[in-house]
């Protein structure tokens, strides 16, 4: 993820897990976010389902690499299971992080040319 929320320590947590399977009941979800769930989450199953645009956290755990799976709505509990690689971190510094390098390659500075000058000689005479 490029920016940060309340949910972004699920992402952390499960990263640091290592683990293949996560079990996690609800509450142990809401320590980890330092946060209560919203109440429908306990409520409405398409809340942790893997579709992105269901809930904010969803892109969170998908960023970690898992999805969930055997969710038990009536004890509040459910798996997260590792189904790729992780994304980068969400908190790699700049939202920029991701595109670092992206255009490697695509741009040519003429031999001599000096970055660090003024563009014009009289530049600070304008302000």
């Amino acid at each position: 993820m490029t920016k940060t929320s309340k949910y972004s320590p699920i992402e952390s947590h499960l990263r640091d897990s290592g683990q293949e399977r996560v079990p996690m009941t609800f509450q142990q979800i809401e320590r980890v976010i330092g946060a209560p769930l919203p109440p429908s989450a306990f409520r409405d199953r398409a809340m942790w389902s893997n579709n992105r645009a269901n809930w904010v956290m969803t892109q969170y755990w998908l960023a970690a690499g898992y999805k969930t799976e055997s969710v038990d709505m009536k004890n509040g509990r459910l798996v997260f299971r590792r189904t790729a690689p992780a994304a980068p971190p969400a908190d790699a510094g700049s939202p920029f992080a991701r595109s670092f390098g992206a255009l490697k390659g695509t741009v040519t500075i003429a031999p001599g040319v000096d970055l660090t000058d003024p563009i014009a000689a009289d530049w600070d005479a304008a302000r």
